[in-house]
């Protein structure tokens, strides 16, 4: 396992004269007494015992040992510079979670969403039935629901949760029914349109003995603007605070004192390393985003709060409305990390202790691939994966080097051209649109595209599988007309208003299609407008464009709203038909090559 900076500790046993009750907000501890004083040894119980939560985020249904960037963590040295730690792989990650666990009598597992959805191909060409199994295996024991669960909508989000072969594609091993997740999904905030009625559970929960410990699960109330119309269609998404806050007062009421908030929205810490101190200067210091101000709002019963989307790390102390220290953490995405928290439970007060700002915090740590792999998920991995092989492991082109995706943190990513790319050369033929220029949401590049080979395909092949991977989600490509002031009021909506504003999507733009992002400046205004050109002339705001676009972006997702003002719209073929297409016409010897930056002028 790798290093960290922090010990968690197993054992932490308070006098009973150093606790005083908080209303609300649990019993803060004054001194501690030492370690092995815990519970269940002796004849009477302690009042006091300790409960480890472990914990997750955006696992995606990301089976293998992620390829790439997106399979390493960043490590902060005591010297101050980073390395790359390889991570992640289901094998390894139950590895972690089982090892974690010994010794600890009390240990609850939970994730925060997108446990499916955007997964590579072993997952998704099977409707991530392989990754409900393994989850169960892992024992995650509670989750809630995260924006990615809905994309193919509210009843295939039920089947994976209660169980039954797909409507359409029947049962995918012969004589084996999918039996769903063993773990609760929780979806408080998420309402059906019709009955008004929460979708799924809002909470659970976790008993063992005589400790309580209740869950609420809530997803960003923004899902609607990150998810297809028809993922969401009929369901009502509730604001986070307002939702957490209700029904911790329900479980209040049901005696259950003890409260932990699933919530599947983030934020984004100042530095990218797994174990960097957001804590410093001060409490939630080196922390932004939409979860600061919910853990700021969320009501003081709630004793901790796991947070997901932003596929960051972080293990922060941002104090709840009554000034009490309350861990919020996350735990980076695809299986790469875990948190240990250890949770102080009162059975007098049925309450969780909240330490002082100066004890041991929750711990991330490291899914390493340098520890036995889990038999169990061994065999798992290898029986999904001879169903898939016919296609997963056909050649599907060529390349010359590593083409980053998901792992560039570039504004103009070269896997982001070269999907533009694709989707132009598909869809510019008269009878397939007509398109002059494409676009590309950046959240649907779910990966790179490495050089090294990850099987026997050898280096430099794009196996289907890959490329599933890049591309999973099947998205229908539409080819619409957008004016030429639409298009620059869409430039524009990638760094300003609500959802943009405060985190920039930048759309990944065809060749020939060029403009300058001026980072300097605020708004609307941080697009160059007069520098925004096809293929050399400026764009004309009366003229109107054809445009290539995935249905996500044509319905206004991303916070792109202006896009769903398009007409003309003629329906393509799916993204991953075109960048496959684009793909069969390299050759071993003709590889593709990264495509070089330029598209995007990036002022900072």
């Amino acid at each position: 396992m790798s290093a960290t900076p922090q010990r968690h500790l197993r054992a932490r046993r308070l006098t009973l004269t150093a606790l005083a009750v908080t209303a609300g907000a649990g019993a803060m501890v004054a001194a501690a007494l030492p370690a092995g004083a815990a519970s269940g040894g002796g004849a009477a119980k302690s009042r006091t015992v300790d409960v480890q939560l472990l914990s997750f985020n955006d696992f995606h249904g990301t089976l293998e040992p992620p390829q790439g960037s997106s399979g390493n963590v960043t490590e902060r040295q005591a010297d101050g510079t980073t390395k790359a730690i390889p991570a992640g792989g289901v094998e390894y990650l139950a590895t972690s979670l089982r090892e974690a666990r010994k010794g600890h009598e009390y240990s609850v597992t939970a994730a925060a969403g997108d446990m499916i959805g955007g997964s590579p191909m072993l997952s998704g060409l099977f409707h991530d039935e392989p990754t409900v199994e393994a989850l169960n295996k892992l024992k995650l024991d509670v989750t809630s629901v995260g924006n990615h669960e809905f994309d193919e909508g509210k009843t295939e989000l039920r089947r994976m949760a209660y169980g039954g072969c797909h409507p359409v594609e029947g049962c995918f091993e012969m004589g084996k029914e999918f039996t769903g997740s063993e773990f609760k999904y929780l979806a408080a905030n998420v309402t059906d349109e019709k009955t008004k009625r929460p979708l799924m559970n809002p909470t659970f929960i976790w008993k063992k003995g005589d400790v309580k410990i209740g869950f609420i699960g809530v997803t960003l109330e923004g899902t609607p603007d990150v998810v297809t119309a028809e993922g969401v269609k009929g369901l009502k998404f509730g604001d986070e605070v307002e939702t957490i806050n209700k029904y911790a007062a329900e479980l209040n009421k049901q005696g259950v004192k003890s409260i932990v908030a699933l919530i599947h929205e983030g934020g984004l810490p100042a530095s990218g390393a797994y174990n960097y101190d957001c804590d410093a200067p001060g409490a939630g210091a080196g922390i932004s985003g939409a979860i600061v101000d919910i853990a700021k709002n969320v009501d003081p019963k709630v004793d901790a709060l796991v947070t997901g989307h932003t596929h960051q790390a972080y293990a922060c102390n941002i104090p709840d409305p009554a000034g009490n220290p309350r861990m919020v953490t996350s735990a980076a995405s695809y299986g790469r990390l875990f948190t240990d928290t250890a949770l102080t439970y009162d059975r007098q007060t049925k309450d969780i202790v909240r330490t002082p700002v100066s004890a041991p915090k929750p711990v991330n740590k490291v899914v390493t691939r340098d520890q036995p792999k889990a038999a169990d998920m061994t065999e798992l991995i290898q029986r999904w994966s001879a169903l898939a092989a016919p296609v997963a492991n056909r050649p599907q082109g060529f390349i010359s080097a590593d083409i980053p995706g998901r792992g560039s943190e570039a504004y103009e990513k070269p896997l982001g051209d070269l999907i533009a790319d694709a989707q132009l050369e598909a869809l510019a033929p008269a009878d397939k649109g007509g398109a002059q220029l494409a676009i590309m949401n950046p959240g649907g590049i779910r990966a790179d595209l490495a050089y090294k080979a990850s099987g026997a395909e050898g280096d430099g092949v794009v196996t289907y599988g890959e490329s599933y991977t890049v591309q999973p989600f099947n998205n229908l490509m539409n080819i619409v007309d957008l004016t030429g002031t639409q298009l620059i009021t869409a430039l524009q909506q990638q760094v300003s208003g609500p959802v943009n504003g405060p985190n920039p999507k930048i759309l990944q733009v065809s060749k020939g299609f060029t403009y300058t992002l001026d980072m300097t400046k605020t708004g609307t205004d941080r697009i160059v407008v007069d520098s925004v050109k096809l293929n050399g002339a400026a764009i004309d705001p009366a003229k109107t464009y054809r445009v290539a676009m995935n249905e996500f972006l044509a319905g206004g997702g991303d916070g792109f709203t202006v896009l769903k003002e398009h007409k003309n719209k003629l329906v393509g073929a799916p993204d991953l038909e075109c960048f496959n297409a684009f793909l069969a016409k390299s050759t071993a010897t003709s590889p593709i090559a990264p495509p070089a930056p330029g598209r995007i002028t990036v002022v900072k």
